[in-house]
């Protein structure tokens, strides 16, 4: 065998590039993250292969400097911890510590056509070894150059291919949802609507594939509007819905009308809130994973930076009972 390298290790061991990463630098919270037998088998296959780690060298052979960069297409930082993106960002910041590495936020991208561009005159994508990428829509020809180009790169959410597979951490909204709308058929409900996009970026479609797929053959409407009064016209005894302030809204227009919920409607919520609602309520629905999504996406991109393969993975949403899907007593 000709010179060892922490993917051969990685791969004698049966874990991934990260944990060989960890057990080598003895970063802190390794000992608890990383069992004591995974960790004794790492060190072993070091012993075996006369493995010598020399990190300062094999950083300066491959030109890395142990930055890695963060860019989001939608101004997400946030100004307080309930904002949407910042479980994302807490996720990412406690593994890029982990695995000894500094972030660096691409903040100067301008905006040319209304949106965000990670390619401009000055950008600075390559001080960093690599980046995590954030935001619900990504540019589609900036992707495909990433590809292109080789640079290491991982997203915050599932990607169609661009010219290559593209490499994500992503939620696996579909079968969340069908579970969702499985549980509804359980308790009876064999009308439904879905309101939402259910189109464009790849969160919006996978959940309604989901929908679509659990009510395959049953009365099923999709409004992209989030008009309230249309949504309660369409006779549906469960309305799935993808935003909790659209969701309260449509409570309220309920109420209104007399209907009980979880009585005469359900309402099922698919995801964490993004905005404000007009009423706070324990909605029947799912959390999204976020914080696990930025932590595997740095534990991600470190391999990648290693030479790994496009690595893709969809990590399950944790459904939350609330009180808004209840049995179907409508006649």
């Amino acid at each position: 065998m000709g010179r060892i390298t922490q993917r051969d290790i990685a791969r004698l061991a049966g874990v991934s590039q990260t944990t060989v990463s960890l057990v080598l630098n003895n970063r802190p919270g390794a000992e608890t993250r990383i069992p004591a037998e995974t960790r004794d088998r790492v060190l072993r296959v070091i012993r075996e292969t006369g493995y010598v780690a020399d990190p300062l060298a094999r950083r300066l052979a491959a030109g890395r400097n142990r930055i890695l960069g963060v860019f989001t297409y939608e101004p997400v930082f946030p100004s307080a911890t309930g904002d949407f993106y910042h479980p994302f960002l807490v996720g990412i910041e406690e593994s890029a510590e982990q695995v000894g590495c500094d972030l660096l936020l691409l903040t100067s991208a301008p905006l040319v056509d209304g949106r965000k561009r990670i390619y401009h005159q000055d950008h600075r994508l390559r001080l960093a070894d690599g980046c995590v990428l954030l935001g619900r829509e990504l540019d589609r020809e900036e992707l495909a150059r990433l590809v292109a180009e080789g640079y290491p790169f991982v997203s915050v959410g599932r990607r169609d291919d661009a010219g290559g597979p593209i490499s994500y951490v992503g939620a696996d909204y579909g079968s969340a949802v069908r579970e969702l709308v499985e549980k509804a058929r359980g308790l009876g409900h064999e009308k439904f609507a879905y309101v939402g996009q259910g189109a464009g970026p790849e969160s919006f479609a996978d959940r309604h594939r989901g929908f679509r797929e659990g009510t395959a053959g049953l009365h099923a409407v999709t409004l992209p509007s989030a008009d309230a009064e249309e949504a309660l016209l369409t006779g549906a005894t469960a309305i799935f819905v993808e935003e909790h302030a659209d969701g309260a809204l449509i409570l309220q227009a309920a109420g209104r009308r007399g209907l009980a919920v979880a009585g005469d409607l359900s309402i099922v919520t698919l995801g964490d809130p993004t905005r404000p609602a007009p009423t706070d309520i324990d909605f029947t629905g799912f959390r999204i994973p976020r914080a696990e999504m930025g932590r595997q996406a740095v534990e991600v991109l470190t391999e990648l930076i290693e030479g790994s393969g496009p690595v893709q993975r969809l990590l399950p949403c944790e459904l939350v009972k609330g009180s808004t899907l209840g049995r179907n007593n409508v006649a």
